[in-house]
């Protein structure tokens, strides 16, 4: 079974590696949006994902909080200038969602700003694809215990002391805050044009596969693509106002 496993992670990582050379020679650009809760796993998916890529080919977008300067921008602003080049891809460990979670449950934008955000990010999103970006959502969620040992692992563990953060504190407590946040995120904002992906994360490396699966899925061509299996629909779905109640999405 171990040799298994370990085959079929060689084999997705190479699918990977075929993906980023056809995107070099096509000119390809790529988004992936990567949000979650705290703990979900986003930063080991991220290392999962780009651990044979380029590194002039790929880029991890993981903004600090805004400046003054930046507070006064059009609120997509700071995004934009990370978008890709001809052949890159870019991951956000977080993007401009942050609006629409962290910003709303802490406070740290009004609600007219929020709304305003709502409105406006189906839009924003449909210029990028409509310009030839291809965009990728996905949605990491993890059980509420698997959060909470987590948080502890991380309290304990001094390997792990660079990933607390001051929001860790809050986590556990706000977390129906974070649900009717998250349910509203994904029900506003998951399009036709840009729909949002659900991933189960509390096994996490079944929920990497999964990513790196429906990854090639949607960015790879049809001869790379074609030969990579569909992800476990019990690990990863496509968002549907359903999942908010039937056992799919934690609560």
């Amino acid at each position: 079974m171990k040799d298994d496993h370990e085959r079929e992670d060689r084999e997705l990582q190479l699918a990977l590696v075929r993906y980023q050379q056809w995107a070099a020679d096509s000119g390809a650009r790529a988004v992936v949006v990567l949000e979650g809760r705290d703990t979900a796993g986003k930063d080991g998916a991220i290392r999962t994902i780009t651990r044979h890529l380029a590194v002039r080919q790929t880029r991890v977008v993981a903004l600090p909080k805004p400046t003054d300067r930046e507070r006064s921008q059009w609120y997509f602003q700071r995004y934009v200038t990370h978008l890709p080049a001809a052949g890159e891809l870019v991951i956000f460990n977080r993007s401009w969602y942050n609006r629409a979670g962290v910003e709303v449950v802490n406070g740290f934008s009004s609600a007219e700003e929020q709304e305003r955000f709502l409105a406006d990010v189906p839009g924003f999103e449909a210029m990028l694809i409509g310009d030839g970006i291809r965009l990728v959502k996905l949605w990491l969620d993890i059980s509420r215990e698997e959060q909470a040992a987590r948080l502890e692992s991380r309290r304990t563990d001094p390997l792990k002391a660079l990933k607390i953060s001051p929001l860790d504190a809050v986590a556990q407590d706000k977390w129906d805050d974070y649900t009717v946040a998250r349910d509203t995120m994904l029900t506003r904002t998951s399009t036709p044009a840009a729909l949002w992906t659900c991933v189960r994360g509390d096994h996490k490396r079944r929920a990497r596969r999964a990513m790196i699966r429906h990854l090639l899925r949607e960015l790879a061509p049809k001869e790379i693509a074609g030969r990579i299996d569909a992800p476990d629909p019990e690990t990863l779905f496509t968002f549907e106002a359903s999942a908010i109640g039937d056992g799919r999405l934690e609560r």
